[in-house]
């Protein structure tokens, strides 16, 4: 079919057409966006924790009034929790994945103060956590029981050699410093402070994932108090026990102390789906109004080829009394529909990297993939056809003499 008739004819309809080119531009350029949104959402929550979900608790607690001693009631509270049935092991720390807020530190790999660092997710593990959690070390090896300091004492003094003197890194940040991922035995320094790496983690994601920041991290052997901020983990034998576990467990901490209260008492699989509720509740958006915008560009394809098809009906008629087929009055307005689409999807790849450069400065968004665009045009012209199929079809049933008499 020649081209040139049709842009004759799209040529006496301007306006017309110019609407249904920039309705199909601007659809392109957000559905790109909102895709790839979309898919960026989706591949952070899915990102795996580096930690055992199913089968873990948290519990955390703060005290009325002054406390005596936290440590040796930390303690306390870490014996009897192991002892409730269906406990594994407890440990404590000051955070986990998944949650609002964070700890941070900064490493460099030299102790001169201009020296380039590393910001990451400071967790504070106390004994047993690496294996309460299921951490799993790539190389290296968990702390020793002598390398553990109390995060009390280390807040009552400033002696540098208090300080821990190793760390375990997540392997993204290790290989910020050592890229042969060789990092066991080497130094790294926080504040100028030497700290040894005696392991290496596969990973274990940032509490809040900030700055798109998300596998960087480094665990000392701190022993946290519950008063300290310290949060206890309890890893479940059967993950089908987790609530009756969690009842035992709030009822253990009230007996050794009545006068704290509970400030968070989650299991980490609703941590994570608290965690991740406003990305779900974008997510949903974003498809919604994706789809009623394609609906919307489906229906004004169908109103403009509609209104086409009213408008033409003598010239549809002269044209099948010339002999022209059935076919060939389908195909033309099909391809006449291909062609707006055409323009419209390349200036919409042109709005749509426009609108991505925008996000990218406003809210640290990726650089829109290449791959979105075909998606995109690929989509609107299948809707498109199928939007004028229905207004082509019965524009092609019009009987020659009918659409002259009309006319």
């Amino acid at each position: 079919m020649e081209i040139r008739p049709i842009l004759s004819t799209l040529s006496r309809h301007k306006t017309a057409a110019a609407l249904i080119v920039l309705e199909i531009a601007l659809s392109c350029a957000i559905i790109c966006n909102a895709l790839f949104i979309v898919s960026q959402r989706i591949e952070v929550m899915e990102l795996p924790s580096g930690i055992d979900e199913s089968h873990l608790l948290e519990i955390g607690l703060s005290g009325i009034g002054e406390q005596v001693d936290a440590d040796a009631r930390t303690a306390e509270d870490i014996a009897t929790l192991r002892a409730i049935p269906g406990v594994e092991n407890v440990a404590i720390t000051n955070q986990l994945p998944f949650q609002s807020g964070s700890w941070n530190t900064s490493l460099s790999a030299s102790p001169e103060p201009d020296a380039q660092s590393v910001n990451g997710a400071q967790y504070m593990f106390g004994e047993n956590m690496v294996k309460t959690v299921g951490l799993e070390l790539l190389a290296g090896r968990d702390f020793n029981a002598d390398e553990y300091r109390s995060n009390e004492e280390l807040s009552k003094t400033t002696a540098t050699e208090q300080m821990p003197s190793s760390a375990i890194l997540t392997d993204a940040m290790a290989r910020q410093f050592f890229p042969d991922g060789n990092a066991v035995g080497k130094t790294v320094y926080m504040l100028g402070i030497p700290i040894t790496v005696v392991g290496v983690t596969k990973t274990l994601l940032r509490p809040n994932m900030q700055n798109n920041n998300r596998t960087y991290g480094v665990i000392f052997p701190i022993r946290m108090s519950f008063s300290g901020g310290g949060r206890y983990i309890i890893r479940v034998a059967d993950p089908a026990r987790r609530d009756e576990v969690m009842k035992q467990a709030l009822a253990t901490l009230e007996k050794n102390d009545p006068n704290r209260l509970v400030w968070t008492n989650l299991t980490l699989e609703e941590k994570r789906a608290k965690n991740f509720a406003n990305d779900r509740d974008m997510i949903g958006l974003l498809l919604i109004v994706s789809g009623l915008l394609l609906l919307v560009t489906a229906v004004g394809i169908i109103g403009l080829a509609s209104f086409w098809v009213q408008q033409r009906t003598k010239q549809i008629g002269i044209r099948r009394a010339l002999g022209a087929t059935r076919g060939q009055i389908l195909r033309y307005f099909q391809t006449e529909n291909f062609l707006l689409a055409g323009i419209g999807i390349v200036l919409g790849m042109l709005l749509a990297y426009s609108l991505n450069y925008w996000l990218m400065g406003r809210y640290e968004l990726p650089r829109l993939p290449l791959l979105y665009l075909p998606v995109g045009a690929v989509l609107l012209w299948v809707i498109g056809q199928i939007a004028v199929f229905g207004p082509a079809r019965r524009a092609a049933s019009i009987p020659p003499a009918v659409a002259t008499r009309s006319a």
